[in-house]
């Protein structure tokens, strides 16, 4: 039963996009943020955010293609520090540490453009 509480309480930000940028909504229980984005020409961009959905922009000449994304952040719910010395002399050493949250994904760039994911179209090299 506890488990399908927690189930209800864990954070599930859902990917937003304009024509420029990637962001998060519903973005609640998380924080100390980064999104790293890998483009088709192989450039890799980190963009962090403290507090809040971190926004990634296109530059100004963007390569069409997938973009490849990879998003980790901290939840407000603490577990057990699997690496945490009960004898250590050094006080700053703690046993509960926060939860990682980790989720990857993909966007499209044509044209300069990031296209809306209802209308995209599954590249064929990640069909299977």
């Amino acid at each position: 039963m506890s488990a399908t509480a927690g189930s209800a309480d864990s954070p599930d930000p859902v990917q937003r996009n304009n024509s420029s940028a990637v962001w998060f909504e519903n973005w609640i229980g998380l924080d100390n943020a980064n999104l790293r984005v890998a483009s088709p020409d192989g450039e890799i961009r980190d963009v962090f955010s403290a507090q809040g959905t971190p926004v990634y922009e296109l530059s100004g000449a963007s390569s069409d293609g997938v973009y490849r994304y990879e998003l980790r952040a901290q939840t407000d719910e603490l577990i057990k520090n699997r690496n945490y010395p009960p004898n250590s002399p050094q006080k700053e050493d703690q046993q509960s540490i926060r939860k990682s949250f980790y989720r990857s994904g993909i966007f499209v760039v044509q044209r300069g453009v990031i296209l809306q994911p209802n209308g995209l179209n599954e590249p064929e090299e990640l069909k299977e």
